[in-house]
């Protein structure tokens, strides 16, 4: 006999229940889909059903002791249904609104007032799907990404026999942050479950013989649930198909959120004062063979090639937005030479004199690479030291893609490609994206020498990643600049195999957000919406990753076109322009001294006075900088400032705009138009900003309907204002 399929107590109960039949409520009408709301024992639940193609049963109140009294109260126009469900705990007030603009959306949001101070040890999880009969356990499906850590509370299956469609779940953790604070919880990979037993598990206090006593507090309504429901007919075949319907239900889901509201951030000035330290600070830079090297951390760590590339070429960005020579980068540039090496003809990672306690020889394989992106990048603009460098290291970077077949471990040996380290876990998966990156330095080559042989070199290391799905994320800005590789590869070979390729890459990249604003702890002082974990299974949130993956993002969408996908346009645009924002947050000087790390970091030491980054934001508020100080890190605010700030010829302002410019054309001495491709019905930041002493010129400002827009705010110095962020607007002075 085959062995039975396990099931918990939970999945049990409801299959029972629904066998009897439950207590009915209301019936509501949803598109193609139809809801029956009914009472069970200890649940009032939501029971979703497509025809003859099956179910999902959501638990929209759990009632300990029992649902007493349930009683429909009145209800606003925008919404289905709103009930009062009174048990020996307290009252809770269900809300269920619906939405069909784009794809059938659910939401219900949860609200409970304690009767007395409540303590929480267990809430079962609230999503089940459903077979024949309305039994779980005959329901036949895949859960195809699930919430990671902090990140998004996520939800992405699809239920096949009966055949439902698919379905994303997205709970709405930003409107649980009084839950998390009142309880001492966090909601730690909180979406997920063991199939047939899915969604959120609400995260309670551990127990043990003298848990945590963290009430609920009486009298106080906090929200317990809001639950976004997604629902597309088709359910998923191949990964490209999975990934563009993913992003296609999360940007959905998305716009049902009340995003928060972003801050401009001078990233200018921060542009002068981080040179200044890079300049003249000790702690930054170390002296070898006669040349000036970056420190990776304040006064720690040995120089290495990634290090220094990824500040060289933040600076060389900066002057040429400011066009005027950095000595300093000058300097930088001077000692790269003694970086590479002749007989192997590759860029390694150290300097041949580095300390004993370092292998000279080992290198992760995404080291390997991504100093050639930024080479390849000053290449393309004319340098020509760069070229020497990025052109006399390409044989070995294919060599070593050919050795590991297009499938890179996370550490080995240069010399012998002897694997120092396979895998990042027991799934024994290594650095699943850096075929990514290698591709869209193979594009570089490509564009730069015109040989074909780079360019097979890149569909060769796109296609290896195929069937990866949902595991291709290794590193965040890895993952991005695989889908600017994949547009790149589009637009060279118009094969639309890589355009669609591209999602995967981003699908990947957007399961690893954190689309929600943490007020837990020391989060409370900083924002991390919409910010990227810097690994597939990190704690934190990292500055590098972050202002990387914005580059990436910049090529991706300057490739993309009109053939995007609205909602992969939507998603990205909106990653960079919270980016913006959000990255001020890693300079200790914004944040609060006590919000810093005192001891125990791992590399160096935190300085406020120094206009360098941290590495590491915490979503859970534990203190930030336990990586250290991150000087490799100084490139975000040239990287930020040279995309979002645009000079205006013999004008004595500039514009600011959180979106890229698609379009800008100056109609005359005192006039100009910008236009701007984000996501539809949302909205950019478009500021005007003093560049010298001589005070603001009057502006008028209006969309390509001739509508003027007032300004959102004015001082001295700036006037900001919000306009569409898809279209085009037109400036005098």
């Amino acid at each position: 006999m085959g062995r039975a399929r396990a099931a918990s107590a939970a999945t049990i109960s409801l299959g029972v229940e629904l066998a009897k039949g439950m207590r009915p409520i209301a019936r509501l009408a949803f598109g193609t889909r139809s809801i029956e709301v009914a009472a069970g024992h200890d649940s009032v639940w939501a029971i979703i059903r497509r025809g003859g193609g099956g179910g999902l049963a959501l638990r929209v109140a759990h009632c300990w002791g029992g649902c007493t009294k349930v009683a429909k109260l009145r209800a606003p126009a925008d919404t289905l249904l709103r009930l009062r469900v009174d048990s020996p705990t307290g009252k809770q007030i269900v809300t269920f609104r619906s939405d069909d603009l784009q794809l059938p959306v659910l939401r219900v949001t949860t609200t409970l007032t304690p009767s007395t101070p409540l303590l929480i040890p267990y809430f079962p999880r609230d999503l089940y799907p459903l077979g024949s009969g309305d039994d779980p356990m005959t329901a036949s499906g895949r859960v195809e990404a699930a919430q990671r850590g902090l990140n998004s509370g996520l939800l992405y299956l699809h239920l096949d026999k009966p055949a439902f469609g698919s379905v994303l779940y997205f709970q709405n953790l930003t409107a649980l942050n009084d839950y998390f604070q009142a309880t001492g919880t966090t909601p730690d990979s909180a979406v997920g479950g063991e199939w047939p037993e899915l969604g959120y598990l609400p995260p309670t206090p551990p127990q043990s013989g003298t848990p945590p006593t963290n009430p609920l507090p009486a009298a106080v309504e906090v929200t317990m649930s809001d639950a976004i429901l997604v629902f597309h007919d088709e359910a998923a075949a191949d990964e490209q198909d999975s990934a563009r319907r993913f992003l296609q239900m999360l940007g959905t889901a998305y716009r049902q959120l009340d995003a928060p509201a972003t801050t401009y951030r001078d990233w200018v000035s921060r542009c002068d004062r981080t040179l200044h330290d890079l300049e003249h600070a000790p702690e930054a830079t170390v002296r070898h063979y006669g040349h000036t090297y970056i420190h990776p951390y304040t006064a720690a760590e040995y120089p290495d090639i990634m290090v220094q590339m990824s500040v060289i070429s933040a600076l060389r960005n900066f002057a040429a937005w400011t066009q005027r020579d950095v000595p300093f980068c000058e300097k930088l540039e001077a000692g790269l030479e003694k970086f590479h090496d002749r007989q192997l003809k590759t860029m390694r990672r150290y300097l041949p004199n580095v300390g004993k306690d370092k292998d000279k020889l080992a290198v992760d394989s995404w080291y390997l690479y991504h100093p050639l992106l930024n080479l390849g990048h000053l290449a393309l603009d004319g340098d020509t030291r760069a070229r020497r460098l990025f052109e006399g290291s390409l044989d070995y970077a294919i060599k070593a893609a050919r050795h590991f077949d297009y499938v890179w471990p996370i550490q080995f040996k240069v010399d012998s490609f002897d694997v120092i380290v396979e895998a990042r876990n027991d799934d024994g998966l290594g650095q699943t994206d850096v075929g990514g990156l290698y591709a869209y330095v193979m594009i570089q080559a490509y564009e730069l020498c015109g040989e074909e042989r780079y360019l097979a070199e890149a569909r060769r290391a796109i296609d290896a990643a195929k069937n990866m799905r949902f595991e291709l994320n290794y590193q965040a800005n890895l993952t991005a600049w695989g889908a600017a590789a994949c547009m790149r590869l589009w637009r060279i070979t118009d094969e639309e195999y890589y355009l669609q390729q591209g999602y995967v890459y981003l699908a990947s990249f957007f399961h690893n957000t954190a689309i929600w604003e943490s007020e837990i702890g020391n989060a409370k002082n900083y924002d991390v919406f919409l910010g990227a974990t810097c690994l597939h299974d990190a704690p934190y949130m990292a500055v590098f990753e972050c202002f990387d993956s914005f580059a990436a993002f910049e090529q991706y969408l300057k490739d993309a076109g009109p053939d995007l996908d609205p909602a992969a346009r939507l998603l990205v645009s909106e990653y960079c322009k919270y980016a913006l924002d959000r990255a001020w947050f890693y300079y200790p000087d914004a944040l609060p001294a006590d919000a810093l790390a005192k001891e125990d970091i791992r590399n160096g030491h935190i300085d406020r006075s120094l206009s360098f980054p941290v590495e590491d934001l915490y979503v859970d508020g534990k203190p930030a900088g336990q990586v250290g100080q991150e000087i490799y890190g100084a490139g975000a605010a040239f990287v930020f400032a040279t995309r979002s700030f645009h000079n205006i010829s013999g004008a004595p302002f500039r514009i600011f705009c959180d979106h890229f410019p698609v379009s800008s054309e100056r109609t005359s001495a005192r006039s100009l138009t910008f236009g701007i491709e984000g996501g539809h019905a949302r909205r950019a930041t478009f500021a005007l900003v003093r560049t010298g002493r001589s005070a603001l010129p009057s502006f008028t400002l209006r969309t390509i309907a001739g509508d003027e827009v007032a300004p959102h705010l004015s001082r001295a110095d700036r006037v900001e204002y919000r306009i569409p962020a898809n279209g085009e607007v037109s400036l005098h002075w």
